[in-house]
């Protein structure tokens, strides 16, 4: 049976198209991603908890979903977490016939398992547009038999802002896990962690003990860590308040720490900056970024809807790092007499291939 599909806007915009995935209607952020490749990674990463998102790469699900498949650590392969996050997936065209080598499973039938709603069929480039123009929405998201559209535009005026929760605590770890054995201990702050930043370590032969996002400082620190990473995450960063406080703690102390994605605007609130929403976010994996410490320029994977103002860095102890040169925003920061840095972006990820990984090697080194 084909099924239709509306993607409604805030604004009372709709768009629709055909449904694949989970017959079901969800609402959340509606945000759009550039990149080409890593449909099974943007899915499962837990920074997309709360939104829809719109793929802005014509042709997806073309190399399938690797289900069941591990790598050397046990951990899923072509995923970032244990399951698909995001509210919904808007897309202009879906493969019902996939093929590579580790495909085991359809884009359809594995969002219809995970209870995840899609479209396929509209224009995504007209929709990206408008999102770019007018800023990220709120959108209604909704597949089933013979759709009304008007009905579910009038809806739109109640869609609850995700950013207003707590997403954080709905995507953390619950209870400590630790992974590897041996080797610098990290205690890592999990908000949301990308399987990828915990493959990186493991490939350094660090030893990961991976705590909630609500650890306190004591908690932290009873592991006698070398070292402790802030992971990325969904939502508002000022939502985050006793992560912030554990920050503020731990960075009283010489504990080498190392910030990634949302875990740079938690360490920067800690110390007093301020953060801003941009207007669609920076999601995709060419994103290029320059270092100021080495005139260098980076490729970069990035997922984020808020970032740090640079300036109110003054008197934090921090400086910046990195800046992104499409926009000039702050991607990277640095403290000035303590080994505690942080970026924007995603260090872990290979749009380079593996541009910015030699950020791990310098965390690595901060705890010898």
């Amino acid at each position: 049976m084909k099924l239709d599909a509306v993607l409604a806007l805030e604004d009372g915009t709709t768009y629709k198209g055909r449904g694949f995935g989970a017959m079901t209607e969800k609402t959340g952020e509606v945000v759009f991603n550039t990149g080409m490749t890593g449909y099974t990674e943007s899915l499962t990463d837990a920074s997309y908890a709360g939104q829809i998102l719109v793929q802005t790469y014509p042709l997806i699900g073309n190399y399938g979903v690797p289900l069941g498949r591990l790598d050397r650590f046990g951990f899923p392969m072509g995923i970032e977490s244990h399951r698909v996050q995001v509210q919904g997936y808007v897309v202009s065209q879906i493969s019902s016939t996939p093929s590579h080598w580790s495909s085991n499973a359809t884009l359809h039938s594995w969002l219809r398992q995970m209870g995840v709603p899609g479209i396929y069929g509209l224009d995504t480039r007209r929709l990206t547009k408008k999102l770019r123009t007018r800023g990220v929405m709120l959108g209604i998201l909704k597949v089933g038999p013979e759709l009304d559209e008007r009905e579910l535009a009038a809806k739109t005026d109640d869609i609850p802002d995700p950013n207003l929760e707590d997403l954080v605590a709905g995507v953390s770890s619950k209870e400590p896990v630790t992974h590897g054995d041996g080797g610098p201990r990290v205690v890592l702050i999990d908000c949301g962690v990308k399987l990828g930043i915990i493959r990186r370590l493991l490939y350094r032969g660090a030893e990961i003990v991976q705590l909630p996002h609500d650890a306190t400082a004591d908690q932290v620190m009873s592991h006698e860590p070398d070292g402790v990473v802030v992971s990325n995450g969904p939502g508002d960063p000022e939502v985050c308040q006793s992560t912030i406080k554990t920050l503020g703690a731990l960075m009283e102390g010489d504990t080498p720490i190392m910030g990634i994605c949302l875990g740079q605007q938690l360490m920067a609130l800690a110390e007093g900056a301020t953060k801003f929403k941009l207007k669609y976010g920076h999601r995709g994996q060419n994103h290029p970024c320059g270092c100021l410490a080495n005139g260098r320029s980076y490729i970069t994977s990035q997922n984020h809807g808020y970032g740090i103002d640079a300036e109110s860095l003054r008197g934090t102890g921090f400086e910046p790092y990195f800046v992104h040169l499409n926009d000039g925003t702050l991607e990277g920061i640095r403290h000035t007499s303590k080994p505690f840095f942080a970026v924007q972006f995603h260090p872990e990820g290979s749009p380079g291939p593996l541009d910015a990984s030699h950020l791990f090697d310098e965390f690595m080194r901060e705890m010898v």
